[in-house]
């Protein structure tokens, strides 16, 4: 990876772990479905011009409604919302880190609806993934009134809504551009929240701070990151491109203790250590797992 990409990496994963604390600052005053429209509205104004400027995507824009409104759904309006839910409740160093099993239901989606087959290495990833899951969790799956079970199944609604999404845009989107798919889901995902945003608007006037952080998670970790991404994609490699899942919770977890004060125990740490672990063994992503590729891959 070049020092331009790992750059790339590097502020991708920083905007993105901020998103957790620009969903917890503003999630409890807007609520979930207006924080989700605001996000998705101003980025898809931002993500406009790179559709506009081109007949030819705007072609295809037009050719492809319905399907780019499925991956919108999926992969924004259901995923976010869940998310901003969750933040009221949740710290947001401890929301990412069980968003970031989203490899591990990509991979388990892939294979009971896409036929995408399961490597042997991989079940064992799975199931390390999914024990860190439980020790990040454990002490906290009380689903009785006031309790934080139902929220942590919102997260894990979020990863599902994503695995769902990464696979249908793998298995049906892959002939369209990115920047089709970037602008064209978030624009769709505008359209559909916007009159249900707006009937949940807050009724009491909102703080700037959550203005601002509301404003900050549309440019900043929406259109900003989406552009970041796609470049990294387009230059780096998908592989490249996933490693940020792996940084996403530690910057999440980084700016949460700064800025909000949320507590970093051992068993957070360790139940980091074991999910990504595990994400990572069902990924491929350790480095005996790129060397073992390598040479089964015929050149």
């Amino acid at each position: 990876m070049s020092a331009s990409d790992t750059l790339k990496l590097l502020l991708l994963s920083t905007l993105w772990g901020m998103s957790f604390i620009f969903m917890r600052v503003a999630a409890p005053e807007f609520g979930p479905l207006p924080l989700v429209l605001i996000r998705m509205g101003l980025a898809a104004l931002l993500l406009a011009p790179l559709v506009l400027m081109s007949r030819h995507y705007l072609r295809l824009v037009r050719e492809n409604l319905g399907p780019l409104a499925l991956l919108g759904f999926l992969n924004h309006v259901l995923p976010f919302s869940l998310l901003a839910l969750a933040t009221m409740r949740l710290e947001a160093g401890f929301t990412s880190l069980i968003n970031a099993t989203t490899p591990i239901f990509t991979a388990l989606i892939g294979a009971a609806c896409f036929a995408t087959p399961i490597r042997k290495h991989q079940y064992l990833g799975l199931a390390v993934a999914f024990f860190g899951v439980y020790v990040l969790s454990a002490d906290r799956l009380d689903f009785a009134l006031g309790g934080d079970g139902w929220y942590i199944l919102a997260v894990l609604g979020a990863t599902c809504g994503y695995g769902l999404a990464g696979n249908y845009s793998k298995t049906r989107l892959s002939h369209l551009p990115v920047r089709v798919l970037a602008a064209g889901s978030c624009g769709m995902s505008g359209l559909m929240l916007l009159i249900p945003g707006l009937l949940m608007w807050p009724q009491g006037s909102i703080s700037s701070m959550a203005w601002a952080s509301a404003i900050a998670i549309a440019v900043l970790s929406s259109a900003l990151a989406f552009l970041l991404y796609f470049s990294l994609l387009a230059s780096a490699g998908a592989t490249a491109a996933s490693t940020v899942t792996f940084l996403v919770p530690v910057s999440a977890l980084l700016w949460g203790y700064l800025l909000l004060n949320e507590s970093l125990n051992g068993r957070i740490l360790i139940g980091m250590a074991i999910t990504l672990a595990g994400t990572a063994v069902a990924t491929g992503m350790l480095p005996w797992q790129w060397r073992r590729t390598s040479k089964t891959t015929p050149s």
